[in-house]
């Protein structure tokens, strides 16, 4: 609400009761997640997440980098400010404190040549 411009998450969860359509049902997530590729990479990790970050309801914004094993979570802390937490190997579990959910990293990565069988 507070810009005039609209972006488009790759994926982005909302908690609570909202209607099932409308615009106002995109104005309030609380997790939102890109997936990095070359050509989004630099907008996504810049100027969208600026944007991103005037929206009040957001908690959490998850990058996932396609090409590398590379996740950066950023997150609000008690004092309003945004932390970083990197993801870099097949043994981490990448945590979602606002959704109470943890996925390993060899589950998000599944099916791709990033993760090295043991």
């Amino acid at each position: 609400p507070e810009n005039s411009l609209y972006t488009y998450p790759d994926l982005s969860v909302l908690c609570g009761n909202f209607p099932s359509t409308g615009k106002e049902l995109h104005k309030r997530p609380v997790v939102i997640l890109e997936i990095l590729s070359d050509s989004t990479k630099n907008y996504d990790r810049g100027d969208k997440f600026r944007l991103y970050r005037d929206i009040p309801t957001l908690r959490e914004y998850i990058l996932v980098d396609s090409e590398n094993l590379f996740i950066e979570a950023f997150r609000i802390n008690e004092k309003e400010n945004w932390e970083l937490q990197v993801y870099r190997t097949q043994e981490n579990d990448l945590a979602i404190p606002s959704l109470e959910l943890t996925i390993p990293m060899q589950e998000i990565y599944a099916d791709t040549d990033l993760i090295k069988l043991k």
